[in-house]
Order: structure tokens, then C-alpha cells, then sequence
């Protein structure tokens, strides 16, 4: 560990915030742009609000409980818990989470695997653990990426079309973790429903509440299907919510992102990212105005959430994030 780290001017691993340090010798054109990113989100106001004229659903979003149960779990229409139920992964840890599920109120309940819920995979699965043995889900579904998603049914007759599936980017030897893939060889193209409302995945997209750790693969893939909520975790230190407009400003936002982090040197020289950064600015201030003054003030925005619903506290192995919930 180096003496800035100590000094705790550096970050001691990527799975940790990054300092103001990191950030400017990283680039500081980065670091602008996001914080003005984030404030002209701010200013575009909630990405949808839900009809007057029918009843909402609400959705409860939980990730990343690591073996411990949350207290104070608000009341929902449908509980979604987006992996990482245990940190051991035996069938014996997974299946106390299950029974805790179980025991809550909500109507619908979806769980997705994570890296950490090794039974799931057999490639990673303990060597002898939980032989013939099977997991008791009674009223909580279990999606593993089956081919077409579910469609729920909630008062008043409202639908929803849900999908998920596990699977990180690689962050250790095969049989480390479980459903991990290189990046390059990811499994997300073409592989969610068009018609999907909610997507439930373990892992973040890229550069949305994730460290920059998320997948590209699946930023693409969420692209194409604009789901209206988006619910991760994985990244702790991600935990909360995003609007997303699937628009020119954060496709010029996700751009310039690619293109920086070599070095606060390499943001001095004109280069592509210069004219995402005016992009990101020239798209957000034009649709607060649309919003604003054109549409005004109450209407919706048509955009999406995202939200990372990581329960654990950084990488403290306590919890400590409130959980999250959402009307739709």
C-alpha cells in the first residue's frame, strides 16, 4: 500500500469510491462533466410520475444482503432482490434468505443469482454442497435468464413485463464466482424481451452507479429494450438511484466516458471528448428548457430509473443502505 493511500488521498482498490485524487489524475474533464451531468439530471426533475388515474405499483428493490437480513422493509406490490443473497453461496445460506423472502408481505417476489451465490452455478458450485438438494422458493420466483419474461398482473389490472438474470464481468478464476463471463465475450445481446418494463440484473451497465466496473455489453443491450426501471447491484459503493433518458446528452455523457481516464495530461489536447463534454451540456440545458417551459411544470419526462439497491454498506460487510422503493 503506497503512502498516499495511506495517507487516504488514493483509493486502495477499484471496488472503493475514488478520491478527489484519483478522479483529477484520472481526468479531471471526467470529473467535471460528471458532476454537471448529475446536476442537469437534478433539473430535468423525476424521470416519469406515475398516473393520476390509476393505481401505482410499488416496487421494492433490495440487493446484496450478504447472509444478514434488512429491518424495515417498506410495504410493496412486488420485492425484488437483485442477488448476492449470501457471501458463502452453499444451498444451506441461500435457502435461510429464501425463507426470510418468503415471510414478507408483498404479492410478488423475483430473485436473481449473484456472484457470490455459487450454488446457482454448477460450474462454481461448492464441491458436494447441497447434493440432490433443491431450493424451497413457495411464492418467490427465481429468473435465470429464461427466454421470455414474466408478465405480473396488479390491482386495477396494470401489467408488467419483468426479466432477469444473473451474471458479472470476470472478477476472479473460473469456479471463483459464479455466472462470470470475459467482456468481450458477454451473454446480454438480444437477449431481453422488447416488451420488458423492469430488468433485474446482478450487475450494473456501464458508468451508471457502478465505479465504472459495470458491463458494456449489457449498457448496449439496455439501449435497445429502455427498460422503464432497471434494478443492480454488485457494486456497493454504487447503492441509489439515476434517471435515464436514453437520449443525445447521456449518449454524449456514456461517450466521453469511454474516451477519458488516460490522464489529466492526455484531457489537456483537443481530442473527441471535448465535443461530448459540449454535448452533455448543449442536450441537458435544451431539455430542461423543453421541460420547463415547453411541456411545464408536473408533466413527465418519459425516461427510466436505475437503481442500485446494494443493502451492504460499501465494502464494510455491514448493512447500512435503506432500501429502496419505487412507484411506478
Amino acid at each position: 500500500m503506497g503512502l498516499l493511500t495511506l495517507l487516504h488521498l488514493r483509493r486502495p482498490s477499484p471496488w472503493e469510491p475514488p478520491t478527489l485524487l484519483d478522479s483529477l489524475l484520472s481526468s479531471p474533464l471526467a470529473l467535471l462533466v460528471t458532476i454537471l451531468y448529475h446536476i442537469l439530471l437534478l433539473l430535468r426533475g423525476p424521470p416519469f410520475i406515475p398516473s393520476p388515474s390509476r393505481p401505482p405499483i410499488r416496487i421494492v428493490c433490495i440487493s446484496d444482503t450478504h447472509d444478514l437480513i434488512p429491518g424495515d422493509i417498506p410495504d410493496g406490490d412486488l420485492l425484488i432482490h437483485a442477488g448476492d443473497l449470501s457471501s458463502v453461496g452453499t444451498l444451506e445460506a441461500i435457502q435461510k434468505q429464501v425463507d426470510w423472502l418468503k415471510g414478507l408481505p408483498h404479492g410478488e417476489k423475483v430473485v436473481v443469482p449473484g456472484n457470490h451465490d455459487l450454488w446457482f452455478d454448477g460450474e462454481a458450485r461448492l464441491g458436494g454442497d447441497g447434493i440432490g438438494g433443491e431450493v424451497r422458493w413457495g411464492g418467490v420466483r427465481y429468473l435465470g435468464g429464461q427466454e421470455e419474461g414474466v408478465e405480473m398482473v396488479f390491482k386495477g389490472g396494470r401489467r408488467l413485463n419483468v426479466w432477469g438474470a444473473g451474471g458479472v464481468p470476470r472478477i476472479g478464476k473460473d469456479g471463483e464466482h459464479a455466472f462470470q463471463y470475459d467482456r468481450d465475450k458477454h451473454p446480454w445481446k438480444g437477449r431481453m424481451p422488447d416488451e420488458t418494463d423492469v430488468l433485474i440484473t446482478h450487475t450494473p451497465p456501464r458508468f451508471h452507479r457502478d465505479l465504472g466496473l459495470g458491463c458494456d455489453g449489457l449498457l448496449e443491450e439496455v439501449w435497445r429494450v429502455k427498460p422503464k426501471l432497471h434494478v443492480f447491484g454488485h457494486v456497493h459503493w454504487g447503492y441509489g438511484k439515476e434517471a435515464v433518458y436514453f437520449d443525445e446528452c447521456q449518449r454524449a455523457y456514456e461517450s466521453l466516458m469511454t474516451e477519458t481516464g488516460h490522464g489529466f495530461i492526455w484531457d489537456m489536447f483537443p481530442s473527441r471528448a471535448w465535443i461530448n463534454a459540449v454535448k452533455v451540456v448543449w442536450y441537458g440545458v435544451k431539455s430542461i428548457v423543453w421541460k420547463w417551459v415547453m411541456l411545464g411544470p408536473g408533466s413527465s419526462n418519459d425516461g427510466g430509473l436505475m437503481v442500485n439497491a446494494s443493502a451492504t454498506y460499501g465494502n464494510t460487510g455491514r448493512l447500512g443502505n435503506k432500501v429502496i422503493a419505487v412507484d411506478l
